[in-house]
């Protein structure tokens, strides 16, 4: 066992927890910068994320506030665009040699996209109004879902990053939901993207078992007491300071 990186996964926990902000985004550029290759930084990040969710999925299909509707048509597009953004990897590490300058620059990027979703979502998400997609039946939303469970899938694989967030967001925009019906519906849509997308990076060998193992071990009890403590401290400037990070680590692994 690593105290270190115990410790890492502790932290992490806390603050998803606490602001709810994606844990790839914190965890995944961390471990590539303390030395972690990035090819394993991401699969092992899947792995790992696909445990954490599956304990916010049972808690959420109690409370029914899962959307298994919505879930279906975003993994309908999602898991096999994660699935082939997985094989192009493969493919391009087999042919060029550059599969983990490609994971680098990609995730540099969407951090930062993430970075400004998060701070979107902190400041607008209660003065939005419904908008003409909302007000529309999911049933005539369906190619539309699907072409975004698709974009955003491919994302995932490629990157770890906006299992979540990116979807989240596009949540927030397109129905019309209550909170916790969002958070449980992104949460249970996640769990089987992450679960596809990281068994299918173990099957390449991109997963450190070990390290995974040693994060959890951190990351349960800091996410439960993030969980605990978000209700009783204001979340607002710590999600704008942790986006603010993200950007910066954005452009750490771009430059």
């Amino acid at each position: 066992m690593s105290i270190g990186i115990a410790l890492m996964g502790l932290l992490v926990g806390f603050l998803v927890g606490l602001t709810g902000v994606g844990g790839a985004a914190l965890l995944t550029p961390v471990l590539i910068m303390v030395g972690v290759n990035p090819s394993i930084a991401v699969g092992t990040d899947l792995f790992y994320n696909s445990f954490t969710k599956f304990f916010g999925v049972i808690q959420h299909w109690r409370q029914k506030t899962i959307n298994f509707k919505l879930v279906k048509y975003l993994a309908i597009g999602s898991v096999p665009s994660a699935a082939a953004a997985i094989f192009i990897l493969q493919l391009f590490n087999s042919t060029f040699h550059n599969q983990d300058q490609i994971i680098k620059h990609s995730l540099g990027f969407i951090l930062i996209f993430v970075a400004i979703s998060t701070l979107i979502k902190t400041f607008f998400d209660n003065k939005l109004k419904p908008n003409r997609w909302q007000l529309k039946p999911l049933e005539q939303k369906r190619g539309l879902t699907i072409f975004l469970g698709a974009l955003f899938g491919f994302i995932v694989g490629l990157t770890s990053i906006g299992s979540g967030s990116l979807f989240a967001l596009a949540m927030m925009f397109l129905f019309r939901m209550t909170g916790s019906e969002l958070v449980g519906t992104d949460i249970a849509h996640a769990f089987f993207l992450v679960t596809v997308a990281g068994l299918l990076h173990a099957s390449t060998g991109s997963v450190d078992y070990m390290l995974a193992g040693n994060l959890l071990i951190g990351s349960i009890p800091g996410v439960l007491v993030g969980s605990t403590l978000s209700a009783k401290v204001p979340t607002k400037p710590l999600r704008t300071v942790i986006a603010a990070i993200i950007i910066f680590s954005g452009i750490k692994l771009i430059v």
